[in-house]
């Protein structure tokens, strides 16, 4: 084998940052709030739901139906949308329970909440 045809080394660095982000990756995976996106329940295409502000998905009942802007008649029916994929401000194949969404699992989590076997 000849000099220098080995196995490139990185550095350090390198090794170290990548690590941490496999580290965080397990971590938020595993985290008590899985990822969400707020949606409008209303506004649904085959690309999937339109992801809108936070504020139409607050805790309290009042951010129900909040106009979409100052010139908007129409309303929002915001809704906090778990594991979902996003794509071109659309959410989609997610699900609007946060207790499923947090059976589902992720790397390194143990799913024996799931009830599967």
């Amino acid at each position: 084998m000849a000099a220098g045809a080995g196995p490139r080394r990185m550095r350090s660095s390198t090794v170290i940052l990548g690590g941490m982000g496999v580290l965080a990756t397990a971590l938020a995976a595993c985290g008590s709030d899985p990822d969400k996106r707020c949606v409008d329940r209303d506004d649904y295409t085959f690309d999937g739901y339109k992801i809108v502000d936070s504020k139409y998905c607050g805790s309290s009942s009042s951010a129900k139906g909040k106009k979409r802007g100052s010139g908007s008649k129409s309303r929002v029916d915001g809704a906090w949308y778990y594991d979902a994929e996003t794509d071109r401000g659309r959410a989609d194949y997610g699900t609007f329970s946060r207790s499923e969404a947090v059976d589902r699992g992720g790397f390194g989590c143990d799913d024996s909440g799931s009830g599967g076997g």
